[in-house]
């Protein structure tokens, strides 16, 4: 495409740096690190998408309708922050079980309590669907301001067919409403409800029996979640829930070895997982299946540290292995208290021993194969919608959890947050 032809809406020029993180999706192995750097560098848009990302002195010329914004060297350019796992819509509020776990409480015995997930999931039963939509709008704007153009959402706090349901419809309002690309989950397999929890292989039944074809019925998900954990599901259990979504069109993706090794790992790559998620405790075994099955390790480090599971994910033993690393919150309201993606990148270097061009591969465009939209986010180049985060200096400054690194973010090629008022052309 020759960006000449037609003239672009916006252009943005001289940029310190230029992180395209372009090329084939997903980067394994030493391809990790490759998040193509192009110093003094420019993009080019026309209706939302990009038409040219390289140096400056080969960008674009303007026509006199072209929004120019020249940063003059004092920021850099990165790719759109895509999120690949958040519990972003509930009801209630757990702060005050924070604070009793930093007394010294136990997760466990604040669950024993009607606590913990059980709590969420009665607080999102007796909250009406536009309220889940009013909150959740909130915190998606959060997460647009640190930086997130695209993230998944996932259900899983009903565990009922009428509450899943409204979380899934919640879901897709926000969807149309926000900013934000939503890619939504439906994951009824989030827990046992109380009233099952004498006759578990019932609430299997229903999720498989009632649930999936509901949701698939209705167009509500693109993918279907199960927590496979000891106490929550087993790996054959798993196995049941992920393969009847699947034959429903739900695309399968899994919570693996969080707290023990759950064999969770071993399922994604049994049943064709596109992700496993978590992986605090995924051993050598593991990740081969992983590795072998081409299967992503979306890792969670932000609820490794705010669950104080005193270890994270072995990412280096995983891009060693050759699985491509994807990065996300966990927004939730009891372990992913964070919605920001830099913090995560900032953890995923200092707490997994992640390089921080690794570590932005995996919060761009490995999340975005994570979540079927490499084709469309994750890098800037010729073709993909024009999602980028303007970062205040060297893109390093995004591990400066706290400052104001994040100078503004563009969705589809239009300022949706911050402000680059003084590097407007003409201002």
């Amino acid at each position: 495409m020759n960006p000449d032809a037609v003239p672009a809406d916006l252009i943005i020029v001289h940029a310190r740096w230029l992180l395209t993180c372009a090329g084939p999706a997903p980067r394994r192995g030493s391809a990790q690190a490759g998040a193509g750097a192009v110093p003094d560098g420019a993009v080019a848009v026309r209706d939302g998408q990009i038409v040219y990302a390289g140096p400056s002195q080969s960008s674009p010329t303007p026509a006199s309708h072209t929004e120019v914004f020249d940063l003059a060297g004092r920021h850099s350019v990165v790719p759109g922050f895509v999120d690949a796992h958040t519990h972003l819509v509930f009801g209630g509020d757990r702060r005050a079980e924070i604070q009793r776990r930093l007394a010294g409480e136990t997760y466990a015995a604040i669950a024993a309590a009607g606590g913990g997930i059980v709590s969420t999931v009665e607080a999102t039963r007796s909250a009406s669907e536009a309220e889940l939509v009013e909150t959740a709008h909130a915190r998606l704007s959060e997460m647009l301001a640190a930086g997130s153009t695209t993230c998944e959402v996932k259900s899983g706090y009903g565990l009922t067919t009428e509450a899943e349901i409204k979380m899934l419809r919640a879901i897709d309002t926000l969807r149309r409403r926000h900013a934000i690309a939503i890619v939504p989950t439906f994951m009824g397999a989030h827990e046992i409800p109380i009233e099952c929890r004498g006759n578990r292989s019932r609430y299997v039944d229903l999720v498989i029996g009632e649930m999936i074809p509901e949701v698939a019925r209705a167009g509500l998900a693109e993918w279907c979640d199960v927590f496979c954990e000891t106490g929550v599901f087993t790996p054959d259990e798993s196995r049941r829930i992920l393969e009847a979504g699947a034959a429903a069109g739900l695309k399968p993706r899994i919570h693996a070895d969080e707290l023990g090794s759950s064999g969770g790992s071993r399922v994604a790559a049994d049943v064709g997982a596109r992700s496993a998620d978590h992986l605090v405790h995924v051993d050598a075994t593991g990740i081969a299946a992983l590795a072998g099955g081409n299967v992503a390790a979306t890792l969670l480090p932000a609820a490794a540290f705010y669950l104080k599971l005193g270890r994270y994910a072995p990412a280096r033993a995983l891009i060693a292995a050759g699985v491509p690393v994807a990065l996300a919150t966990d927004v939730n309201p009891g372990g992913g208290l964070s919605p920001s993606m830099p913090f995560v990148i900032a953890l995923a270097c200092f707490a997994m021993e992640m390089t921080f061009e690794e570590a932005l591969v995996g919060a761009t465009i490995n999340a975005a194969w994570s979540l079927d939209r490499s084709d469309v986010a994750g890098s800037l180049e010729p073709g993909k919608l024009a999602d980028l985060v303007v970062v205040d200096g060297d893109p390093i400054n995004i591990v400066r959890v706290g400052a104001p690194s994040i100078a503004a973010v563009f969705k589809k090629g239009a300022l949706v947050s911050g402000s680059l008022a003084g590097a407007r052309a003409g201002a």
